[in-house]
């Protein structure tokens, strides 16, 4: 079995509101995933004030309550004590000692492992991925369609000075399946979710959302329709009380199509529980 993971940064689950631009107007496919495939989780693990990036990335990425370890929750990159409690146990390195392939689908502007390692600041995400450095994508597997930009269209890339050809939000959907058929998991990370929720700006976080839902729409479709088992899920709320410009106490979507997802869904409460449940997915489902 193949297991696809799209990690949406600062996705949460709001009531219907003026600030909140989760709506069938703005993105139609994702409010049937919604409506149709997904559970909440809790994303506060039991640790008062409002979750962050770094922590709650690293419970969902090692299957372990972050924040409860920290004693607090943890916001933007992780410091040394972080970094050393994901590289000891992550989805990758468990992975790998289950003798399974993964492969980390955004791709770095870089060319090697070792430029990425001398960065001063790295997200939960790179230092997972660097513990296993074969899972990693690079500059050369964008060019190949091997890979996605962190943006989906690569449109971002006009600023850096890129004049290569842009993709559709369609056309990386389909990228990101046919690389996802040749690992046991595949990892996708879109933060403009995240970003754009600290902005304030209603039309920002609708023309984000029009490009992610543009995506998932075509995704998740295809996914299934090429056996794959496919789940999303985020870090912590924002983007759904856009007025507020912070991360929120409100639950985090698990949506989940395809071989297993009613096992992912009905077997997961909060974002530390989707690690351990994707590995028994894979384990349960190793001959489809």
């Amino acid at each position: 079995m193949k297991q696809l993971f799209i990690f949406v940064d600062g996705f949460g689950l709001g009531a219907p509101a003026a600030d909140n631009p989760i709506r069938p107007e703005v993105c139609p496919a994702i409010c049937e995933l919604l409506a149709s495939h997904c559970v909440p989780l809790d994303a506060c693990l039991g640790v008062p004030g409002l979750p962050q990036s770094a922590t709650g990335q690293a419970a969902l990425f090692c299957g372990r309550n972050a924040a409860a370890f920290m004693g607090r929750h943890v916001t933007g990159f992780p410091g040394p004590t972080l970094r050393a409690f994901v590289e000891e146990s992550n989805i990758f390195t468990m992975l790998k000692a289950d003798g399974r392939r993964a492969r980390f689908a955004d791709a770095y502007l870089a060319d090697s492992p070792d430029e990425l390692r001398a960065r001063r600041f790295r997200s939960v995400t790179t230092t997972a991925a660097l513990t296993v450095p074969e899972t990693l994508s690079f500059r050369a597997d964008l060019l190949h369609n091997q890979a996605l930009l962190h943006d989906i269209t690569r449109e971002s890339l006009a600023s850096k000075g890129y004049d290569g050809p842009t993709v559709t939000p369609q056309e990386a959907a389909d990228h990101l399946v046919q690389l996802a058929l040749g690992y046991d998991y595949t990892l996708f990370e879109y933060f403009l979710t995240d970003q754009v929720g600290h902005s304030g700006s209603y039309e920002a976080a609708c023309a984000v959302l029009r490009t992610l839902d543009a995506f998932l729409g075509a995704l998740f479709p295809l996914a299934t329709e090429m056996g794959i088992s496919t789940a999303l899920s985020s870090d912590h709320g924002n983007i759904e009380a856009i007025a507020m410009k912070t991360h929120t106490l409100n639950p985090v979507p698990l949506i989940a199509t395809g071989p297993g997802a009613d096992a992912l869904l009905s077997s997961c409460t909060s974002i530390a529980d989707v690690t351990p449940a994707i590995l028994r997915n894979l384990a349960e489902n190793v001959k489809v």
